[in-house]
C-alpha cells in the first residue's frame, strides 16, 4: 500500500483486515465444500440431502446455501461490510459530497462494491485523494443548485447573507415533533465542509454531522426551533423549512467565487 493511501487510512490496519477477510472466505468455502460432501454421502445412504435441513430464509441480498453462487454471494456481503468499515472508520467518507455518499451507500446496499483486495483499496483511496478538490467544489455546487429559488432571500446566481432550505425537517406531526430530513442534512454537511476548508480548518467528520446537530437541537429545544453553529444560524418552522443566516461573509464571498468558476457568466456583473 502506498504512503498516500496509508495517510488516508491511518486508523485502519488494511493489511490485517484483508488477511482476516481471506481467512473468513476460506472457511466459508470449506464449509460449503463439507456440506456438499455430506450431501453426497447422505444421499447414497438414503439419509439426505442434509443441505435441505439448512434454512434458506434470508433478508435483503441474503445467500441461499443451496445455490451454486452461495460462496460468491457471501464474498460480496463480506466485502461490502469491509468497504463500509474502511469508509466510516478511516474518515474517508468525509471527503464525499452528498451525491457521492448516496452513490456509495447504494453500492454497499446492493452489494456492488469492488472486491476487497489490496489493489482495489489502494486504487480507490488514491482516486478519492486525487479527486478531493473536485468533490469539494461539487459539494458547494450541489447545495447551491439544490436551493429553492421561490424566496427573495435566495439569489439564483450566488449565496447571499441568508438562504432558505425547503424540507429541512419533515412536516410536523405533533405539537413539537419534527424529524430531520437526511437529504437536506447531507447538503448542509457539504456546505459546512466547504466553509471549514476555506477557513483553513480540518474537514469535519461525518459522524458529527448536521443530522446529529439538528436532531439534538430538536430533542433538547423543540419549542425554540433554532440552532447557532460556527458558520451559520438556522431557524426552522412548522412547515419544515429552514432559514440559514451566514456568519462569515468573507467565506461566503469565497464560495461565490467557486460558483463563478463553474458558472462563469453568473457573477459577471459582480466581478466587473
Amino acid at each position: 500500500m502506498t504512503q498516500a493511501t496509508m495517510d488516508l487510512v491511518k486508523s485502519v490496519s488494511v493489511e490485517n483486515m484483508l488477511r482476516q477477510r481471506d481467512a473468513v472466505m476460506e472457511r466459508i468455502a470449506e464449509a460449503k465444500r463439507l456440506i456438499d460432501e455430506a450431501d453426497e454421502i447422505a444421499i447414497k445412504a438414503e439419509l439426505g440431502p442434509v443441505s435441505g435441513y439448512i434454512s434458506d430464509r434470508y433478508s435483503h441480498g441474503g445467500a441461499r446455501f443451496g445455490h451454486a453462487d452461495f460462496v460468491d454471494t457471501m464474498r460480496k456481503h463480506v466485502d461490502a461490510s469491509g468497504w463500509k468499515h474502511l469508509m466510516n472508520e478511516s474518515g474517508i467518507r468525509t471527503l464525499m459530497d452528498a451525491e457521492a455518499r448516496k452513490q456509495w451507500d447504494s453500492s454497499v446496499y446492493d452489494l456492488k462494491t469492488p472486491e476487497l483486495t489490496l489493489a482495489n483499496v489502494t486504487s480507490t483511496f488514491t482516486v478519492l485523494r486525487d479527486g478531493r478538490a473536485e468533490l469539494f467544489e461539487r459539494g458547494v455546487i450541489a447545495c447551491f443548485r439544490g436551493l429553492s429559488w421561490d424566496y427573495k432571500t435566495n439569489q439564483p446566481f450566488k449565496f447571499g447573507k441568508r438562504i432558505v432550505m425547503r424540507c429541512l425537517y419533515q412536516a410536523q406531526v405533533g405539537p413539537y415533533c419534527q424529524s430531520v430530513n437526511h437529504h437536506a442534512a447531507d447538503k448542509l454537511d457539504d456546505l459546512v465542509r466547504v466553509f471549514s476548508v476555506l477557513d483553513g480548518k480540518p474537514e469535519p467528520d461525518h459522524r458529527n454531522g448536521m443530522y446529529m446537530h439538528l436532531s439534538d437541537a430538536t430533542n433538547k429545544r423543540p419549542i425554540e426551533r433554532f440552532i447557532d453553529l460556527e458558520y451559520f444560524e438556522i431557524r426552522w418552522f412548522k412547515n419544515g423549512n429552514g432559514h440559514l443566516t451566514f456568519k462569515r461573509p468573507e467565506l461566503v464571498e469565497k464560495i461565490n467565487r467557486i460558483i463563478a468558476k463553474r458558472y462563469p457568466n453568473a457573477l459577471a456583473s459582480e466581478v466587473r
